[in-house]
């Protein structure tokens, strides 16, 4: 019988997406968002149409029938601070709902 950690550092070891500690200093893994054109050799930018994404929004997309998962009629709440000057800035407001919610230390 083998241990089970060279067979992982083997095989499963291999087929895991490589991360910046893995590998030597040169190693730059991005973001996978891609150019969208060139820089010129006068510290410019130059956007290539052909390459920036453009998104289609189907037709009827008013009459579909699935909704997403915020509701539209919800209005914005705010918070309530009567009687303290710097609203919900303030640092004594803070500590004191810190130690209603975790106790005291």
């Amino acid at each position: 019988m083998r241990p089970t950690a060279p067979l992982f550092k083997r095989r499963i070891g291999r087929r895991l997406a490589l991360t910046t500690k893995q590998v030597n200093g040169g190693f730059y893994k991005g973001t996978g968002s891609g150019s969208m054109g060139w820089h010129t050799k006068h510290g410019g930018y130059v956007i290539d149409p052909k390459k920036v994404r453009t998104y289609v929004v189907p037709e009827g997309l008013k009459d579909f029938k699935l909704t997403p998962f915020v509701t539209k009629t919800m209005e914005p709440l705010r918070g309530n601070f009567e009687g303290d000057p710097k609203g919900g800035l303030s640092g004594e407001r803070y500590l004191e709902k810190w130690k209603r919610e975790n106790g005291m230390d």
